[in-house]
């Protein structure tokens, strides 16, 4: 008997399923998914709020501290008022008995049922406290309904967390296990009015309460209505759910910055939808710890606008995004310098034709400032000149799961959104930049070996950088702060682009895109201690006219910065930069025939060429004409460095910097040097020229179009030796070739010629 009393109670009494319940870091409910068998049942409490827990023992068990798991005087009185009834009209059952009764799932109450539970109550005694035991109780209790728990019950009739019940509220929620169905809306409110206040009379007797506090509860009104549960972040609750189903999880979310960031979150998605715009996704990450701070994974939309979707974990064109990577790679490879010049003109490569946002040229512009710009035919040079197949095995080392697909099928369109990704990756990649410039200041110069690690969503866990090392593992400390020193002077939204002028201004690093047709819009933004992310567009992949990462998701950016607590600048990294002298106008390494400047680059980059753009030119003694031995002697002739640009860059160049100097011509007496004189702006090399029709159906002329050193000069044009004209200070040639294969030449009065083959079609 004895070994069958030791045995008797199951070690789990209860393997009901449970809801999913997800809190915040400080155990604030952010939402939760109902259990499978459709009961509002949370995980078993930690603790019985006390106010609960002393109406519960006043109601149902006033000896439960005292007796052994039955209450002998009770199920005598109990009995003898049932025989004289003859029926039951009182049950005598103390909490543990009620525990059991509760575990075994609707046997029916009668005395025998009531002896088995009877012992089983001694045996739950001897195997758990008091307090385990209350805790058992206010888990499982029914509190009408589908609400099982205190936890619940607090949420559904109050909209409050159990701890903070008033005396009135948790006198109320004490007499439903013992009739539940007295909470039904409406209906029965004298009965449990009259319940509650007998049991705060006998608090009050008691002295549990004081007469003040058993008056005012007196006046609270009861539940009316069932509330919902709070949904502030309802998409990480359908993630977390599938993962952690039927259990309590506590998060990394800020509860308050999580509450703020819905609400900018749907003041911008008012605006945003009468331009038809509905979804959009925030991510804030706490880059020391990694943390998620907020997670908004979309809009307050509707259904029929996929309001459902969780848009940070959607694979989306990723725009300009990934501009930065390039940039700091090449830095750090020694291939660029921060503000080396590089070429922006119409360029074909192998048939794809990159265009800059506003569909203008610069000719050339300092990479930084291209960066800045986010100019994307100086990327898409810059990463043809690098290696596209060298760049996208290095993009493997940050895991972004959206790229998975080869380098020839992304082509050099990957650098401006011929990608895909989602915005925990590339905020994950964000914050490992981030993460990598301040480990490196806190450890003396070293690095960790999983920087780029994945964010955390469970405020139990830590983040593993892995260990220390002298080695980087991707980029140089000091590639990434002149990276983010570049992006730091991306011109602001409207309203803040005074920035700088404030002391209190944040210095922030951030970078927009915006993908092909305008459906994606995109902003990052990094600080020494945060990373916010933002995409909007419409999940079902329609574009709309503005829908641009600088005008849509940029103000949501700032909006949520200023939440943040403001965060001094990176320090520089001194010792993973080098001091060197380049030149002013070109950002090269000087030359002995340019001014320089000193200006700190990545180590490697000591190793870039001397600037390609400085000649020593000879002039006359009047200094406005070139000459040279065959026609002023040596003794006579002037040497004099010259900043000069190749012909198409030039064309460009100088309609946007004014104090551009052309080379001067040379003196009509002297032998010409041979040099680069032209270049074709249209068509480009090896392309393909659709001839336009009008609104009448009749095809127009294509108009071809040449830069050349000196304006003034006459151009003749040819196609296939045949003479079509002459073009003089605007070098543009009207054609109307037939279908097919074309050789161009152009010649200038001095016999320079260029030459290019198209293809006409219709």
């Amino acid at each position: 008997m004895l070994i069958w009393y030791f045995f008797s109670l199951p070690g789990n009494l209860f393997n009901d399923p449970t809801a999913t319940v997800i809190e915040t870091n400080k155990g604030e409910l952010i939402g939760a998914k109902i259990a499978i068998d459709g009961q509002w049942r949370f995980p078993e409490i930690d603790s019985v709020p006390s106010k609960f827990g002393k109406c519960i023992v006043a109601f149902e068990d006033q000896q439960f501290y005292r007796h052994p798991g039955f209450n002998p005087v009770a199920m005598a009185q109990a009995l003898t008022e049932n025989i004289k009834a003859g029926k039951i009209v009182r049950g005598g059952s103390t909490i543990t008995q009620q525990i059991i009764r509760l575990s075994r799932k609707g046997k029916k109450r009668t005395y025998f049922e009531k002896l088995k539970e009877l012992i089983l109550a001694t045996r739950l005694e001897l195997r758990r406290s008091k307090e385990e035991i209350l805790k058992l109780y206010a888990s499982h209790a029914p509190f009408g309904g589908n609400v099982v728990g205190i936890d619940m019950a607090a949420w559904r009739y109050f909209g409050l967390p159990a701890y903070q019940l008033s005396w009135a509220e948790s006198a109320t929620l004490a007499v439903l296990p013992n009739a539940p169905s007295l909470i039904y809306p409406g209906k029965n409110q004298k009965v449990l009015l009259r319940k509650r206040n007998q049991l705060l009379q006998t608090l009050l007797n008691a002295k549990v309460i004081d007469s003040l506090t058993y008056q005012l509860s007196l006046q609270e009104t009861l539940p009316q209505k069932p509330y919902l549960l709070p949904k502030i972040a309802p998409h990480l609750v359908d993630r977390l759910s599938k993962k952690y189903n039927g259990q309590r999880i506590q998060t990394t979310v800020n509860s308050t910055l999580q509450k703020q960031v819905n609400q900018i979150v749907k003041q911008h998605h008012e605006n945003l939808k009468q331009n038809e715009v509905y979804n959009m996704a925030v991510l804030v990450i706490d880059v020391e710890t990694r943390k998620v701070l907020s997670y908004v994974g979309n809009t307050p939309t509707d259904k029929n606008h996929q309001k459902d979707v969780d848009i940070i974990m959607a694979n989306r064109s990723t725009g300009s995004t990934l501009k930065p990577l390039l940039y700091a790679t090449m830095m750090d490879k020694g291939e660029l310098l921060p503000e080396q010049l590089v070429s922006d003109v119409p360029t074909v490569i192998a048939g794809y034709n990159p265009k800059n946002f506003d569909e203008s040229y610069s000719g050339a512009v300092p990479a930084n400032r291209a960066l800045a710009r986010s100019l994307n035919v100086p990327a898409v040079r810059l990463l043809q000149e690098y290696g596209l197949q060298r760049f996208r095995d290095e993009l493997n080392s940050f895991k972004m799961k959206g790229l998975k697909y080869s380098a020839d099928h992304y082509g050099l369109s990957l650098i401006v959104g011929g990608a895909e990704s989602n915005l925990w990756d590339l905020c994950k990649t964000y914050a490992g930049f981030s993460g990598t410039l301040n480990h490196y200041q806190e450890t003396s110069s070293e690095y960790f070996t999983n920087e780029f690690v994945e964010p955390i969503l469970i405020d139990s866990e830590k983040a593993d950088f892995g260990k220390r090392t002298t080695r980087k593992q991707m980029y140089g400390a000091g590639s990434i702060w002149l990276t983010f020193e570049a992006m730091k002077k991306v011109n602001r939204p409207e309203g803040d682009e005074a920035w700088q002028f404030y002391d209190s201004s944040r210095e922030i690093a951030w970078k927009t895109g915006t993908s092909f047709g305008n459906r994606d819009a995109w902003a990052i933004g990094v600080s020494q201690k945060h990373v916010v992310g933002v995409w909007i567009g419409n999940a079902d992949g329609e574009g709309r006219p503005e829908l641009t990462g600088l005008n849509a998701a940029a103000p949501v950016l700032f909006d949520v910065f200023n939440l943040l607590p403001n965060t001094p600048w990176f320090p520089m990294p001194y010792d993973n930069l080098a001091k060197v002298e380049v030149c002013k106008k070109s950002g090269f390494l000087s030359s002995a025939n340019c001014i320089g400047k000193k200006m700190y680059v990545p180590l490697l980059g000591v190793r870039t060429k001397s600037c390609p753009f400085h000649q020593l030119i000879h002039l006359d003694k009047t200094k406005q004409y070139r000459v040279n031995s065959s026609c002023e002697a040596i003794a006579n002739i002037h040497h004099v460095p010259w900043f000069v640009l190749p012909p198409l860059q030039e064309y460009f160049f100088k309609t946007n910097n004014a104090a551009y100097k052309a080379l001067p011509p040379y003196r009509s007496d002297c032998h010409k040097e041979i040099e680069e004189k032209m270049d074709f702006i249209f068509p480009k090399s090896s392309s393909i020229v659709y001839l336009p029709k009008g609104f009448d159906g009749k095809t127009n002329e294509v108009v071809l179009k040449i830069a050349h050193k000196n304006p003034e000069t006459r151009l003749f044009w040819y196609i296939d030796s045949r003479f079509i004209g002459t073009t003089k200070q605007f070098h543009e040639m009207p054609v109307l070739p037939k279908p097919g294969r074309h050789l161009i030449t152009v010649l200038d009065e001095k016999g320079n010629e260029a030459k290019r083959i198209i293809e006409v079609k219709n």
